[in-house]
């Protein structure tokens, strides 16, 4: 049995978080033992025997408080899955860190959401030359605060100190003792177990791996004579929090996204249906759980495209079919003939940030190049982003204004943008999975996404257009997200293969 088995399973500690279950490899169910950060999934619990094990509940009051402080006051947590982990970690480096004690610290783990850099603010804000990103004090009321996270994350979000300490009403984390535990089998049915070990001892879970395959381009390139073409691969929408859900015999299933919006990757998810169907088969309750693994082969990617583009902005779109996606993309690139192909793969998704449209609004900004990047959402969401790069391409540093409409709450809307610039930089220069000959996933492990380390993310400065109170709030993020991807692809040179710098690629 793991130490994270131990905590969650048997003695219900549900701050300690499952992100990879287990790969050791997202920091998420990080504790400290004798003082001493230690990721749990990967802890066998025999080598905690007569040791203290302290989890982000038992912190010192005055640590964690000062820590807690310091990330709502930053924006340095939104759904809040991977924060405890990261709290107890940083909770033994003292009060006043540097920037680069802090960021070898983060190493160990992931964050989807804030891009890094206002987690380095937060944990820095004692230390003189801390601050590594534009910031703003906190103002809003929790309830406006909450109404622009749920713009942004495209469901209802929380925000505040109780989501820092990991309480975000996640799925998995409200289910009530006695449930029975279901897990995919593998072959579209479900392994049921009355713990989470027995339903995937029964059915046999393969750890993931990083498979060192090269990465396949499933579309080409339309013949005929371009000024700009592209071509994309799978991306992986690598949110941490694995699918779950529950349901009692008779009743509603909890949502799979419990404190964001997964960047869309959840809005299909098989786990709360599963849950209810088994539930009513069975008269007891249930959990579906997913492990990492389960995410990566089952859940939606991000289409891959091919594209060519004339310099008056015509040309032809390919895109993998996704149900729902053409709409956005004619709203940004008129001019671009649309070619929906059905491609052998994972299933995507229309619904992962911004699918689509965002590609057609990068190829539209870049079609004549410029330092700065301008992009007007089709939900009306603008923005602007530069970004500088080293010899190698790499990016070394991000401005990005955005308008939005009324701010409501400034740092939660500066944290969404930040995230989102930090996930376009990734999105353009590192992510992708390999998928094989069979169209199956075979990159399964966390790492193997090509997420920026927070070591590797550059300062991402960020300013917002006041509008005023009463103009209608609307996304800024997703405008971001691709300003910003044109931005980092313009100053590499627009090379013809995202991903740009990930070696890897064929």
């Amino acid at each position: 049995m793991s130490l994270l088995d131990a905590l969650r399973e048997d003695l219900g500690v549900r701050s300690v978080k499952d992100g990879c279950s287990p790969q050791g490899q997202c920091g998420c169910c990080t504790v400290l033992i004798d003082g001493a950060a230690r990721v749990a999934c990967v802890t066998p619990v025999r080598r905690a025997a007569g040791r203290s094990v302290v989890t982000a509940d038992g912190l010192d009051p005055e640590v964690s408080g000062r820590l807690v402080g310091a990330f709502v006051k930053h924006g340095a947590s939104q759904c809040g899955f991977c924060t405890p982990g990261i709290i107890c970690r940083l909770s033994a480096l003292g009060a006043a860190p540097t920037v680069a004690q802090v960021e070898t610290a983060l190493l160990a783990h992931l964050c989807r959401c804030t891009g890094w850099r206002t987690i380095v603010d937060a944990a820095c804000s004692d230390h003189p030359a801390g601050l590594t990103t534009s910031g703003a004090d906190r103002t809003p009321s929790l309830e406006a605060s909450a109404r622009r996270a749920e713009i942004e994350g495209g469901t209802a979000q929380n925000t505040g100190a109780e989501i820092v300490k990991g309480r975000g009403r996640f799925a998995d984390d409200g289910a009530p003792p006695g449930c029975l535990v279901a897990v995919p089998d593998g072959h579209g049915g479900w392994s049921v177990g009355e713990t989470l070990a027995e339903a995937r001892a029964a059915f046999g879970k393969v750890q993931g791996r990083r498979s060192g395959q090269e990465l396949s381009y499933p579309l080409d390139v339309p013949p005929g004579e371009w000024d700009l073409t592209l071509q994309t691969t799978w991306v992986e929408p690598a949110y941490l929090e694995p699918d779950a859900s529950w349901c009692l015999p008779g009743g509603e299933p909890a949502h799979a996204a419990g404190n964001g919006g997964a960047f869309g990757g959840k809005m299909a998810s098989a786990a709360p249906a599963a849950a209810r169907e088994l539930a009513d088969r069975y008269g007891r309750p249930v959990r579906v759980v997913f492990s990492r693994e389960d995410v990566v082969k089952i859940g939606p990617k991000r289409p891959p495209i091919a594209a060519g583009v004339r310099s008056d902005g015509t040309g032809i779109l390919r895109i993998a079919a996704a149900a729902g996606v053409a709409p956005a993309i004619r709203a940004v690139a008129p001019g671009l003939d649309l070619e929906e192909v059905d491609v052998n793969g994972p299933a995507v998704s229309a619904a992962v940030r911004a699918a689509g449209w965002a590609e057609a609004a990068v190829l539209m900004t870049a079609l004549h190049g410029g330092p700065t990047a301008k992009v007007a959402a089709p939900d009306g969401g603008r923005a602007e982003a530069e970004v500088r790069v080293d010899e190698a391409g790499q990016p070394t540093s991000v401005a990005v204004r955005v308008s939005c409409g009324d701010p409501l709450d400034e740092v939660v809307l500066r944290s969404f943008v930040t995230g989102a610039a930090h996930m376009a930089l990734g999105w353009v220069c590192s992510e992708a999975i390999a998928v094989g000959a069979d169209g199956v996933p075979a990159d399964l492990t966390i790492r193997s996404f090509g997420i920026l380390r927070a070591r590797d993310t550059p300062p991402i400065t960020v300013t917002i257009e006041r509008s005023g109170a009463g103009v209608r709030p609307t996304n800024g993020s997703d405008a971001a997200f691709a300003a910003v991807a044109a931005a980092i692809w313009m100053a590499q040179g627009r090379p013809p293969r995202w991903p740009t710098t990930r070696g890897r690629t064929s």
